[in-house]
């Protein structure tokens, strides 16, 4: 069994033993078949692939050897061509031929790492013949459009604009049909050098200082144009003007010639460019033109022209259509000559925002007119009665219906019942403002107030308002601008201090009414409670009395100072003594007099009054207080004394003149107790100085007389031991004083 399967499986064993030799052997063949390839056909590749790697870079160095050389013949055929066009004066295709070659250089000069000498003489050689067209161009551009200019020294003044002159070439002699290019040419030969923003922008800022900006400035000055037969000529003559500013209208009429003249013999010749259209080329000229110089041409209008156009009075706004009917027409002019595009530009919509141009300038003008009432001089005065007014327009009265309800209401219970209403009856005049004197600038200040709010009733809802903010702005520049403006004045004259007083009365006297008569006139937003002046009253009173108040100090200051000189009225009997008190009194005198003059028919009567015995009782406290001081009075001291007091007493009440009629004038001095305090204590310390001691025990009578109601028993007592020597008797008066 075990050799049959032996026998079996041996021939197995040496067929698979064959297989094996066999593919050893082809594995050896494979082996040699590899080495043989990795040793001479990978060797004759590498060779192949370096072969083809220098032919590649020789290639690559021969084509750009080669494009280098073509750029630099392009350079030399477009030099020889430009200097050829030069020569004939084809400035295009001269222009071209430049920029042909300046591409054909830059091309050159991107070829990184490699660099050649020459290109550095070509940059230059481009340079030259650049500016070498450019100056021919220039030369020809001088001839198209020739300037004649005031000498700079002469300035921007109407004479010296008189002297300027723009010559516009037109159509070239038959000498120069040929040679002579036209404006389209120079034009482009400008456009493809890239040289035409520049030139226009040259033209464009002289266009504007010596012919544009002039025809707005000046009214006088008119465009004149001569036309020859190669040339126009534009210059302008002046005429007597009608107005100190120019009318918008006439100002657009000018403008547009000059822009039609413009349009016609440089801005609108078809240009020679075979890429572009012609429209389109024209349109880009006329629209580089106006952007350059539009700004600055619509902001002159507007501030030279426009502005001063704009109405002052409402009545005139419905004239104002002319004027911008005429800004559209004027716009609409420019851009079908190309030189604006768009739609609205600034120029119209200012002049279609009249209404709000309007209240701006008419608030200025309210301010400035009332800041020049205000800086004016304030002694010019006018006399305010109860009877003057100012010229108030004639307001409906919004209840009017109701006040003849009240009527009728009245008169039913009238009948029906018994009259219990008082028969007196309140003057006409109880709630008016007292005779006085005011600055005239303040009466046609409050007339601007009230002329300022008429016009804002027949105003736009925001002009309505504008105005009448305008209004109150006046009455607070006048709280800040007078009492600084005039601080000096105000300080050292008493009559202005006066006058000052009465204006910021007769200010708030008008602020208390001044809302409420026109509040059912103005618009709706002002109706409901805001249209009103009655908060500014307060702060004009007090304005007004600080001012006349710190007058009133500086004037008993003064008195007191020259009382200070009477020596304390001790020891009249001393000649020195007297004569330096009497100066005393008479120099009080005299000071209350002046004020008494400078103050008379300026202020209201009982303001008056009072002030001058509020000054008067000063000196008589003061003399009071002097006397009663006293320690010792001798009987010639007393009679002294009491001549000095009869000087007073007979003098003081003529210090009371508030009228100029001296008749009228009496009432108020026999008054002078009514407005002087001290006055009957005064008369009491006279007869104290002539009487002996039982009138003065009689004077004080238990203390209820009249001496009593004046002083105090320890006063009384004191002027009796200066008065009286020690006696029995003075003893026993002096214990009846109590």
């Amino acid at each position: 069994m075990i050799n049959k399967k032996y026998s079996e499986f041996l021939p197995s064993m040496q067929s698979a033993e064959d297989l094996v030799s066999q593919v050893d052997g082809l594995s050896g063949n494979i082996d040699l078949l590899k080495a043989g390839i990795e040793n001479e056909v990978q060797r004759d590749l590498n060779v192949a692939v370096a072969e083809f790697a220098e032919l590649k870079q020789q290639l690559e160095r021969d084509t750009l050897v080669l494009s280098i050389l073509k750029k630099l013949q392009e350079f030399d055929t477009a030099i020889k061509e430009y200097n050829t066009a030069l020569l004939e004066k084809k400035y295009v295709a001269a222009a071209q031929q430049l920029e042909k070659a300046r591409s054909s250089l830059k091309m050159l000069e991107s070829r990184k790492g490699f660099e050649l000498k020459i290109l550095k003489a070509l940059g230059i050689e481009l340079t030259v013949q650049t500016q070498n067209m450019l100056y021919h161009l220039g030369e020809e551009w001088q001839k198209l459009a020739a300037w004649k200019l005031p000498p700079s020294k002469e300035g921007s003044s109407l004479e010296s604009v008189m002297h300027s002159e723009l010559h516009l070439h037109t159509v070239p002699s038959k000498e120069e049909d040929i040679a002579g290019p036209p404006v389209a040419s120079v034009l482009q030969a400008f456009a493809v050098l890239g040289e035409l923003h520049t030139k226009l922008k040259i033209f464009g800022q002289l266009l504007l200082k010596y012919i544009l900006k002039p025809l707005i400035s000046y009214p006088s000055l008119q465009p004149l144009t001569e036309e020859q037969s190669d040339v126009f000529i534009l210059r302008f003559k002046s005429e007597e003007p009608n107005l100190d500013h120019s009318s918008p209208i006439e100002v657009f009429d000018k403008i547009k010639l000059i822009f039609e003249v413009l349009h016609k013999y440089l801005l609108n010749v078809p240009l020679d460019q075979p890429a572009e259209d012609k429209k389109e080329c024209r349109v880009t000229l006329a629209e580089l033109l106006g952007d350059m110089i539009w700004e600055e041409l619509s902001d002159c209008l507007i501030q030279n022209c426009l502005v001063n156009s704009i109405p002052t009075n409402s009545s005139k706004l419905e004239q104002y259509i002319e004027v911008i009917k005429s800004t559209e027409e004027f716009e609409k002019a420019l851009k079908n000559m190309q030189f604006l595009k768009g739609d609205t530009t600034d120029l119209l919509k200012y002049a279609r925002n009249v209404n709000s141009h309007f209240a701006n300038k008419k608030c200025q003008d309210v301010i400035v007119a009332a800041r020049n009432l205000m800086t004016s001089e304030i002694h010019n005065t006018v006399k305010i009665t109860p009877d003057s007014s100012v010229a108030l327009p004639k307001l409906p009265d919004p209840a009017a219906g109701d006040h003849l309800k009240m009527q009728k209401t009245s008169k039913l219970l009238h009948n029906d019942m018994v009259n219990l209403e008082n028969e007196t009856k309140l003057s006409q005049y109880t709630f008016s403002l007292p005779a006085c004197r005011i600055s005239s600038s303040v009466e046609k200040l409050m007339e601007l107030a009230y002329q300022t709010l008429l016009e804002a009733t027949a105003s736009t809802d925001q002009c309505c308002i504008q105005l009448f903010y305008s209004v109150r702005n006046i009455f607070q520049l006048f709280y800040d601008v007078v009492p600084t403006y005039h601080k000096e004045n105000l300080q050292k004259l008493p009559q202005l201090a006066a006058l000052h007083h009465n204006n910021c009365m007769y200010i708030a006297h008008h602020l208390l009414t001044l809302g409420h008569q026109f509040r059912y006139r103005l618009t709706n937003i002002l109706c409901d409670g805001a249209a009103t002046f009655v908060d500014l009253v307060p702060g004009f009173r007090r304005l007004g009395m600080e001012c006349f108040l710190a007058q009133m100090r500086v004037q008993k200051g003064e008195i007191l100072e020259r009382l200070s000189s009477a020596r304390n009225f001790s020891n009249m009997d001393d000649e020195e003594n007297y004569c330096a008190a009497n100066k005393a009194i008479r120099q009080v005198l005299h000071q209350l007099k002046r004020l008494g003059k400078v103050w008379q028919d300026v202020l209201p009567v009982n303001v008056y009054c009072k002030a001058m015995g509020t000054l008067l009782n000063t000196a008589l406290s003061e003399i009071i207080t002097r006397i009663a001081a006293l320690e010792d009075i001798s009987a010639e001291d007393a009679d002294r004394l009491y001549s000095l007091c009869r000087t007073m007493v007979e003098e003081g009440p003529q210090v009371f003149t508030p009228l100029p009629e001296d008749d009228k004038n009496k009432k108020y001095q026999e008054e002078v107790p009514v407005y002087v305090q001290k006055w009957m204590m005064f008369k009491e310390l006279m007869i104290i100085l002539q009487a002996n001691l039982q009138e003065i025990v009689d004077q004080w009578a238990d203390g209820k007389g009249p001496l009593a109601a004046e002083f105090s028993a320890g006063e009384v007592k004191s002027l009796i031991r200066a008065l009286f020597q020690n006696t029995e008797r003075r003893a026993a008066a002096l214990a009846k004083i109590k």
